[in-house]
């Protein structure tokens, strides 16, 4: 229990709406599972938040797609940016593509959002 608090520093998650439109208005990627937005932000650790319509399935369906993501971004939590918060938005196709796939690709589309904003 206490090595998953001692690796690097943790993803706060978003919660409000507010947040969520702030991301919204920031830098976006768009992958076949998932699109990425992200946005400066004053406080230090960076934000994720994750959200999947209901154009996606049903609720069962949203739920693992979600789930996916969460595990996804955890496995690429060293990539996030401090300062920074990040939406995830969930597409169905997140369901069937292998998860190393999915993690190749949140991985890339990170870098290539800072890579945008240095540019």
């Amino acid at each position: 229990m206490l090595t998953a608090g001692s690796q690097g520093a943790a993803l706060r998650r978003l919660r409000k709406r507010s947040e969520f439109l702030r991301a919204a208005r920031g830098q976006r990627v768009g992958r076949s599972a998932f699109s990425l937005q992200a946005n400066a932000r004053e406080i230090d650790e960076p934000g994720i938040g994750f959200t999947v319509t209901k154009q996606m399935g049903n609720s069962p369906e949203r739920n693992r797609i979600r789930r996916r993501l969460r595990a996804a971004a955890k496995a690429c939590e060293n990539g996030f940016e401090p300062r920074h918060d990040y939406v995830l938005v969930g597409r169905r196709e997140a369901l069937s593509m292998p998860f190393g796939q999915l993690v190749n690709e949140l991985a890339t589309s990170i870098s290539k959002i800072h890579s945008k904003k240095k540019s």
